[in-house]
């Protein structure tokens, strides 16, 4: 129970620090929520995925990935729009199209066994970071 009460303390403080970095930095509360809270919030997915990687456990990586994925669309959003309607503005037809866009990049994993290779996971962090989507959202 007290796990569940500081998380809802730590949700209320992300999403207030998280508002007032936007207003700070003169961005769109969309764009940090894309970003940095998008990062922060996945952070301990990474941790996971990275310790199975480690341990050998790459289904539980994969799987960690893909269910959270799932989860925070359906389940999350879902959620959040039974308790509030939601509204997004400043959410582009772009920003759905490369959330599809990379869903359908992970397809390939489907045949080749669902074997991720290092080269491949390097092309999925750049096209996060540097060539894709960051850029994209900061231009």
């Amino acid at each position: 129970m007290c796990g569940l009460v500081l998380l809802f303390f730590g949700a209320e403080a992300l999403v207030r620090g998280a508002a007032a970095l936007a207003l700070r930095l003169g961005l769109s509360a969309l764009l940090v929520g894309l970003t940095v809270v998008a990062f922060g919030t996945s952070t301990p997915e990474l941790l996971v995925s990275v310790e199975a990687a480690l341990g050998g456990a790459g289904g539980i990586a994969v799987g960690n990935v893909v269910g959270s994925n799932l989860f925070n669309l359906l389940g999350v959003l879902g959620l959040a729009a039974l308790v509030q309607p939601l509204e997004a503005p400043g959410l582009k037809p772009a920003d759905v199209a490369a959330m599809v866009g990379v869903a359908l990049l992970v397809l390939p994993l489907a045949r080749s066994g669902f074997r991720l290779s290092r080269t491949e996971g390097a092309v999925l962090v750049a096209l996060y970071l540097y060539v894709g989507y960051v850029v994209f959202l900061l231009a």
